[in-house]
């Protein structure tokens, strides 16, 4: 069986082809560099993507503030994650690169302040 994947690692945004005979890859084709060939290994084993997201403030100019994680994460976690984000809310001041959360989820990232509030 053959998939095509469009690498998300730079702007080129390489197609790549890959194939893959009882379940397991044999073949990648059309990556430019190495990073699409381990972005398209990863995709495959578990995608994982950076989530940028708002979280509500109390006492601040403005009724949110931006946030993201530090690192991607599996794409099966952000729902989840999602959901908690939805329900909080913090107390302003907040400035770039404040830590909101350590390891949400026990995942190995942060949500990150991605703005001043």
């Amino acid at each position: 069986m053959r998939k095509a994947y469009t690498c998300i690692c730079c702007p080129i945004g390489c197609t790549m082809e890959v194939e893959i005979v009882n379940g397991e890859m044999v073949r990648v084709r059309g990556n430019r560099c190495i990073k699409g060939k381990d972005w398209v290994i990863d995709e495959l084993k578990e995608p994982k993507r950076t989530l940028i997201t708002v979280i509500r403030v109390k006492n601040g100019i403005l009724p949110t503030i931006s946030v993201k994680t530090s690192s991607p994460i599996p794409k099966r976690k952000i729902q989840e994650l999602i959901k908690i984000l939805a329900h909080m809310e913090i107390d302003a001041p907040v400035h770039v690169g404040d830590v909101i959360i350590n390891h949400p989820l026990n995942i190995d990232t942060q949500i990150i302040a991605t703005r001043d509030a």
